[in-house]
């Protein structure tokens, strides 16, 4: 719903988001293709062209996508837009892609181990990662797009606390780069990178859906009416901190029982590590090697400590979900993150809790059921979601004006 009356200006500036949301997303359109999808006339989808044009947001190329009658030429985003580098950072490791004007990969992803026992090494990682990349487009302009593990205020672009670090500080990660490197940067939690990711890349036909990234912790995020919901302290998607169990154990948010203290890969190998530690053949060495190969090894073996310390997880995942189904009805969920590794029979746990839900409709067409899936998009598109912060961003000027 709007706050305001939409009048002739502010029914331009919604036209203009969207066709500016339909030429970053296809790359390159002609006036035709933006008429049809937008259901406006050529005669407004040009007006709308000419001053995009003028305000340098897009430019024109005499490349005619149709095969049929002379055309108009197509439009796009400019080259002299800068480039996008992508960074996913946790204390153990960082994943780089660079991206171009239009945001589409440049290179392979990278994805190196890091050991940082301090805040300042960790932005010194970053920062060299992007000085790396500056030396090797000297012409081009670049700009920073930071993931971070753990919990984030995306507007002021500080890491609040990163779960698996030594250090307990927050961590101003847009301030001191912007400083050191002199280029934008722009900082939000890893699940939102997913989150957008799924939204401008993946093949979503609803509005509504969530991302859960089940790794070394638990986190999630929504698309709800096509738009990250946030809340207004930036801590909606804690799935992996609601309580499953109020006697459980302790968890690193200072509560008990969380979803994460059972189901995470780090609760997971803590649990089996213990298990192991009754094994007179295994040498405490051994066990502490215990890493997440080896742990999917076992599992494949179907080995029966591991079976149910998966299954416990998954049991738990499943009726988080089946609880948080009944209260938001987003019915699209992907399913990211190491934990996935663990297959189709690790999924086929977590959705039996879900399939019996008496509010879905018996009668509900197949694209509007409940569905619980494996995220389809790579690793590199996944690294490349961060990205469309800017484009968010940008879009979201429209609205502002």
């Amino acid at each position: 719903m709007f706050d305001f009356g939409l009048n002739n200006f502010r029914m331009r500036q919604f036209n203009k988001e969207l066709i500016m949301s339909l030429i970053w997303r296809d790359k390159m359109v002609t006036k035709s293709h933006i008429a049809r999808a937008t259901e406006l006339s050529i005669p407004a989808v040009s007006n709308i062209l000419e001053e995009l044009l003028t305000e340098g947001l897009i430019c024109h190329s005499e490349k005619n996508l149709s095969k049929r009658g002379l055309g108009s030429g197509s439009y796009l985003i400019p080259e002299s837009h800068p480039m996008t580098l992508c960074l996913n950072v946790t204390p153990t490791t960082l994943e780089s892609q660079l991206v171009d004007h239009q945001l589409c990969a440049v290179g392979e992803i990278t994805c190196e181990a890091i050991t940082v026992p301090t805040p300042g090494v960790l932005l010194e990682e970053m920062a060299q990662r992007y000085i790396r990349y500056q030396k090797k487009f000297p012409d081009k302009k670049i700009r920073l797009a930071i993931a971070i593990h753990g919990q984030v205020d995306p507007e002021a672009g500080v890491s609040q606390y990163m779960p698996q670090a030594p250090w307990k500080t927050s961590i101003e990660v847009k301030y001191i780069l912007e400083e050191r490197l002199k280029c934008p940067v722009i900082v939000d939690n890893d699940c939102i990178m997913l989150a957008l990711a799924e939204k401008w890349q993946g093949n979503n036909e609803r509005k509504d859906f969530c991302v859960i990234n089940v790794d070394y912790g638990i986190g999630s995020s929504f698309i709800i009416n096509n738009t990250i919901y946030r809340g207004s302290l930036h801590g909606s998607g804690q799935i992996g901190h609601t309580i499953v169990d109020p006697d459980g154990k302790a968890c690193s948010c200072g509560r008990y029982g969380c979803l994460e203290t059972i189901a995470s890969l780090s609760a997971i190998k803590k649990q089996v590590r213990i298990s192991l530690k009754l094994n007179p053949d295994l040498s405490p060495e051994d066990i502490e090697q215990l890493d997440t190969a080896l742990l999917m090894s076992l599992w494949n073996q179907q080995e029966p400590v591991i079976l149910k310390l998966v299954e416990d997880g998954a049991n738990a995942i499943g009726l988080s979900l089946y609880n948080f189904l009944n209260v938001l009805n987003i019915n699209q969920i992907w399913l990211y993150g190491t934990s996935c590794q663990f297959g189709k029979q690790w999924l086929e746990m977590i959705t039996r809790h879900v399939t019996g839900n008496p509010f879905d409709p018996a009668d509900t067409i197949k694209k509007n059921a409940t569905r619980i899936e494996f995220g389809q998009l790579t690793r590199q598109q996944q690294i490349m979601g961060i990205a469309w912060l800017y484009v968010e961003e940008s879009l979201a000027a429209f609205r502002a004006c």
